[in-house]
């Protein structure tokens, strides 16, 4: 059977322009409209009556699709996302899977496609997530919290690779002249955003990027990682991508009598409720999650109003604390 996808595809339009045209609505221009029914008449397509129901616009509930384990970030972005709904009217119909198995990705899109959301919001650290839902045919618009511009779906972001070219400007700025990198998981697509900043900053200004280790987001992880660090006599600097690896690196290189910051400068990512509080309190780049939320709402409303606008990243903030210094030698 003939996809929502392939009808836009065929007609050279989004999805979302295909569904407003099936259902009637009379602010598609006549030329699109003429190609989205040729589409239709020559695959012969049928939308769903779910569909029909979604494109009314009188449901008043978004489904939320959320995978992997409650990290703060997006817990965080998740909270935001549903005071967002709730002040603007909408129920949260939410589906949380403990991984991006496309079984279970495929079974939510249809449970909140069959109690008539009028849009789909992912929350999802990986890719393979994302490349799952964006392949689940949505017959609604599909808003997600990444950075991989698509046509099909709205992404929403923090410009990840941004925050990490300033926690490494700040390191060369105190003039450590090699930076190394504590990174997250490769299937992370804000992990790669990040080391993608580091590698380009280090790049741009001269530094020795030839260190990177790579853990799982955990303190634990920091820590064992830590431990590789404080065996070498090359590092002064360490760029964590995030703040939980931070604390376990702080740990590791105390245990062993490695000073922060007075032998190696420390600079973490999120600025966790903790951070400030680390000993010593710890050098990050901000991200408001909240806010991120909260856009990720307005989002969702633009589409479901017509405006399908690209949204620029918010810019996270480079927030000093005492876990930088300049290097000793």
């Amino acid at each position: 059977m003939p996809t929502l996808f392939d009808v836009a595809k065929a007609a050279g339009v989004s999805h979302q322009t295909v569904s407003r045209v099936v259902n009637g609505d009379p602010t598609v221009r006549p030329v699109t409209k003429a190609k989205v029914d040729a589409a239709v008449d020559a695959l012969g397509y049928r939308p769903s009556l779910a569909a029909r129901a979604l494109a009314s616009r009188k449901t008043r509930s978004i489904g939320l699709i959320s995978t992997g384990f409650p990290f703060y970030g997006p817990s965080s972005t998740m909270h935001g996302f549903n005071g967002a709904a709730r002040r603007a009217g909408y129920q949260v119909s939410m589906a949380t899977l403990d991984s991006d198995d496309a079984d279970g990705v495929r079974q939510a899109v249809d449970a909140l496609v069959g109690q008539a959301v009028a849009a789909v919001v992912l929350i999802a650290p990986d890719a393979e997530a994302l490349d799952v839902l964006r392949s689940a045919d949505v017959t609604v618009p599909l808003v997600t919290a990444d950075s991989v511009a698509d046509d099909g779906h709205h992404p929403v972001s923090i410009d990840q690779a941004a925050g990490a070219e300033r926690a490494v400007e700040h390191l060369a700025s105190l003039g450590h002249r090699a930076v190394a990198h504590v990174a997250g998981p490769d299937a992370w697509m804000d992990g790669r955003d990040r080391e993608r900043g580091w590698r380009d900053a280090c790049a741009r200004l001269g530094l020795d990027a030839s260190v990177l280790l790579r853990g799982d987001w955990t303190p634990a992880s920091g820590h064992a990682l830590g431990r590789e660090l404080a065996r070498r006599d090359d590092v002064t600097a360490v760029f964590c991508a995030n703040d939980q690896m931070a604390l376990g690196v702080v740990h590791a290189l105390t245990e062993a009598g490695v000073r922060v910051p007075d032998d190696v400068s420390i600079v973490g990512f999120d600025d966790i409720p903790e951070a400030e509080h680390f000993l010593p309190p710890l050098t990050t780049v901000r991200q408001d999650f909240e806010a991120l939320g909260r856009r990720i709402m307005d989002t969702v409303e633009a589409v479901l109003g017509g405006d399908e606008t690209p949204v620029a990243p918010m810019a996270p903030e480079l927030v000093v604390r005492l876990s930088t210094a300049p290097p000793r030698h």
